[in-house]
């Protein structure tokens, strides 16, 4: 499959690292697995380079990373010399929405031959997503067109990002102990190997959640609570003040621990470590699908519980073929945990369904890697738009 090669993205980062982080993947791959040239224009240099060590955040124009050109995107100047003399993108991506440089769009218009024009959308595993993926929308004034392209979890969407190879590096390293306790032992975690539960908690706020960490603390195993760093490890700081001091605390069984801030690759190997992942978003969401370990979703709170909607679309799918007792234990887990309600008594009924729930999770991981990825259905469709437009042309 060869795809047209130059590319541009665009991602106006919204919420830190979400936005940022689904495009930085999809920019490495295409250019890793399909020789593309991607141009990568970003707002927030800052958010970036917390996932990039490669990043300048003093960043004026453009640099290198990862083979992928890093263009800094402002919004009030556009760099107009760079849309008026770059190169020009066969596939422009605009990302969730995000609205393109009104200077970019009417250098578009002019072009003889128009890019392909998409708009990558959020993840979601609600109906219409089906019957709205690979839609065309004709820009009001000028002679352009978009395409609405969503991510989903059937065959009717445009499915996951999934690097080539990636199950089984997750399978080599979840297959070697020494490897994992390594990793731990880097980030600051002593003696990982003596905790009978390792649980990553990468999470929005919760007014539930101290009673939980209580629970741990008096439930068999022992249990490794890591937290990595974002605004729950410093809501976690107020609330516990030996966390500012020492960045970890212990009672009970439980020790909770607050981890540096990690780069992309890091991040998906702790969620391979961990028993349990606790995830929030889009990025670590399908992270979490691809170490096959049982993982929590919790949604950004809306005020019209649109959250819970969207929750349940996904919980339709996700709950498939699985046990009757872990379906409601689990059912009742994550509707509490994005409400918020109390947490204590049904992670009290859903511990002891570990082991059914880890099957589940295994089950779900390899059903949905039977899927083509994202970037594969991405390409396929541009070249598929590129052959039409030649024959209609």
């Amino acid at each position: 499959m060869t795809a047209r090669k130059q590319w541009d993205i665009f991602c106006s980062v919204v919420d830190n690292f979400g936005d940022i982080g689904v495009c930085w993947r999809l920019a490495r791959q295409l250019q890793a697995e399909y020789s593309v040239h991607v141009r990568l224009w970003v707002d927030d240099l800052d958010s970036f380079q917390r996932i990039c060590i490669e990043i300048d955040p003093s960043l004026t124009q453009q640099c290198l990373a990862s083979g992928v050109e890093v263009v800094a995107w402002s919004k009030a100047g556009c760099f107009a010399d760079l849309l008026l003399s770059g190169p020009d993108a066969d596939v422009v991506i605009e990302a969730f929405g995000c609205e393109l440089p009104t200077t970019y769009l009417a250098q578009m218009a002019k072009r003889h031959t128009k890019p392909l024009w998409l708009n990558l959308e959020y993840l979601s595993a609600e109906a219409w997503v089906e019957d709205c993926h690979a839609l065309p929308s004709p820009h009001p004034q000028l002679p352009l067109q978009k395409y609405f392209f969503f991510p989903g979890f059937t065959g009717r969407t445009g499915g996951l990002l999934r690097e080539q190879g990636l199950l089984e590096q997750v399978s080599q390293f979840q297959q070697s102990s020494e490897q994992q306790q390594v990793f731990l032992q880097n980030l600051g975690v002593e003696q990982p190997e003596q905790y009978g539960l390792k649980l990553c908690l990468f999470a929005y706020s919760h007014s539930k959640l101290a009673d939980w960490l209580d629970a741990l603390a008096r439930m068999e195993p022992k249990v490794l609570c890591l937290v990595p760093a974002g605004a729950l490890a410093t809501e976690l700081q107020q609330h516990y003040p030996q966390l500012r001091s020492t960045g970890w605390m212990e009672w009970g069984q439980l020790r909770l621990q607050l981890l540096p801030f990690v780069d992309q690759p890091a991040f998906d190997q702790l969620l391979w470590c961990c028993d349990i992942n606790f995830v929030r978003g889009e990025d670590s969401l399908i992270r979490a699908i691809w170490a096959g370990r049982p993982f929590n979703w919790q949604l950004y709170r809306q005020p019209d519980d649109a959250h819970l909607d969207k929750l349940e679309a996904f919980w339709q799918q996700y709950k498939h073929q699985m046990p009757t007792q872990l379906h409601d234990a689990l059912e009742t887990f994550w509707q509490a945990w994005n409400e918020p309600l109390d947490l204590v008594t049904p992670w009290q009924q859903l511990l002891p369904l570990l082991p059914y729930w880890q099957q589940h999770a295994s089950r779900w991981q390899q059903q949905l890697s039977l899927q083509d990825d994202l970037a594969k259905n991405l390409v396929r469709f541009v070249e598929k738009k590129f052959i039409l437009t030649a024959n209609f042309s």
